[in-house]
């Protein structure tokens, strides 16, 4: 498995195809399946030949997710394109996107410490 590119330049254009390609999806990308979405990391091998694209979606339902990362799969090729005509670099990367659980996980965490206080302050009143 290659490592994560951890290069200062390597880590710029990592934030670059960041940024570019949450601007095409959101004004150029037409697929219906592909909602309102955020880009929230990219990791790219050392050689730039692959790009690791985690995202979120407004609705984090297994099926709205699934959707999603079938119209972003099936986008690849056209996103690639767009990202070449914007990124000069000379290994474009694949694409491969992975939807990012980070954010339901946190939140089902928060609220699992919320009950926890709640109950601990049920306790102290008694």
């Amino acid at each position: 498995m290659a490592k994560k590119s951890t290069a200062p330049r390597g880590i710029r254009v990592a934030d670059q195809i960041q940024r570019d390609l949450a601007e095409i999806i959101s004004f150029e990308l037409k697929d219906p399946r592909v909602g309102m979405i955020t880009l929230t990391e990219v990791q790219l091998t050392p050689d730039y030949a692959h790009a690791k694209i985690w995202f979120t979606t407004l609705v984090d339902d297994q099926k709205a997710v699934a959707q999603t990362l079938a119209g972003l799969q099936a986008a690849a090729g056209y996103l690639r394109n767009q990202l070449g005509r914007r990124l000069h670099i000379h290994t474009l990367p694949q694409l491969h996107f992975l939807h990012d659980n980070s954010t339901v996980r946190g939140m089902a965490m928060s609220q699992l410490i919320d009950q926890a206080n709640a109950s601990r302050a049920k306790d102290d009143e008694a």
